[in-house]
């Protein structure tokens, strides 16, 4: 999710008592659909007096409300001639290589350029005429994307090319049936070869575009392993069961084996390597050392599983080069 989204903050009053909270937000928020609303409650970016609840929470007197406006749904997704890394396509779906750097979705401060708008171009109208034809809004579903990748993260992305993929895909993740496997440089030697974080999620109270792990959060659930170890970094696998915002990033710090390249959560780590000339080349990157490298699914029409690969980015495989050199 990028950090340049749009946050919010509202207070119940004593009139908006018993008010279901998709229903508060929809009042209160101008164009944005309860729909839209309720899914960003549903993927934890609505916490009310700091924590979690359901869409069919009922507001009280005085209770605070933050809201992270991850997608406007007023931005239309204008059409952008943007190349794209097609990875598989076919009348359903497409898996797409994103680059790091490219934002998933339109927010604050960012409307042209996104994958969202490049979607827009190369698959637009399979989805946009059903859209019309049944009167639905088409800027509340995310113009075929069913998962998110941070800016800085590259690699493999599934998109749906029509509504019934579309809400296949969406139940898939749901449903946790969907295998997502990223590769991560992080800092230090974990002393094992295999773990599993199991640590709930939530907004950091204090830092609103970060997240932190807490007991008040969403469960989560990252499995990693060891691909290779260096000096004073490790190459891992990551794969996880949940989708919430940062968490494989949060999750690593929180064992004390922050992602290289990542400032938001390696409090420093980066500018303490000792190595002048792997410090030097982190600082070049420009972006975090996490890639998407494997996506696998059932198609949603044939059933056929389907399985993707995405070899690590130049600028990555050319430090993970430097870093094993010393």
């Amino acid at each position: 999710m990028s950090e340049q989204n749009e946050i919010i903050q509202l207070a119940a009053s004593d009139e908006d008592s018993g008010t279901r909270l998709d229903s508060f937000l929809a009042a209160n928020i101008d164009g944005w659909s309860r729909s839209r609303l309720r899914q960003l409650i549903d993927d934890g970016a609505v916490l009310v007096n700091d924590r979690e609840v359901k869409p069919s929470y009922k507001v009280c007197e005085g209770d605070v409300i933050d809201i992270e406006l991850t997608v406007r749904d007023d931005a239309r997704f204008e059409p952008e001639d943007i190349p794209l890394d097609i990875v598989f396509e076919d009348d359903d779906l497409a898996v797409i290589n994103k680059p790091a750097g490219m934002v998933v979705h339109p927010g604050a401060g960012v409307s042209s350029g996104t994958l969202a708008n490049a979607i827009a171009f190369h698959f637009g109208d399979p989805l946009q005429k059903p859209a019309r034809e049944q009167g639905r809004d088409r800027t509340d579903n995310r113009v075929g994307i069913v998962h998110r990748l941070d800016k800085d993260t590259s690699g493999l992305i599934v998109v749906a090319k029509n509504f019934e993929t579309q809400e296949a895909l969406s139940a898939a993740f749901r449903d946790r049936a969907v295998q997502k496997t990223y590769v991560a440089l992080v800092h230090g030697n974990p002393r094992e070869n295999s773990g599993i974080i199991d640590r709930p999620i939530t907004r950091d109270r204090w830092h609103r575009t970060k997240m932190t792990v807490a007991a008040n959060g969403r469960n989560a659930l990252t499995h990693w392993k060891i691909r290779e170890r260096y000096d004073k970094f490790t190459l891992l696998d990551v794969e996880i069961k949940t989708g919430r915002t940062h968490q494989i990033r949060v999750h690593l710090a929180s064992i004390n084996h922050p992602v290289v390249g990542d400032a938001t959560y390696n409090e420093g780590r980066d500018n303490s390597i000792a190595n002048n000339e792997v410090r030097k080349a982190v600082e070049r990157l420009g972006r975090f050392f996490l890639h998407s490298a494997h996506l696998a699914f059932d198609h949603p029409k044939t059933g056929e599983r389907l399985s993707f690969s995405s070899e690590l980015p130049q600028e990555l495989a050319q430090l993970k080069i430097l870093i094993g050199t010393f």
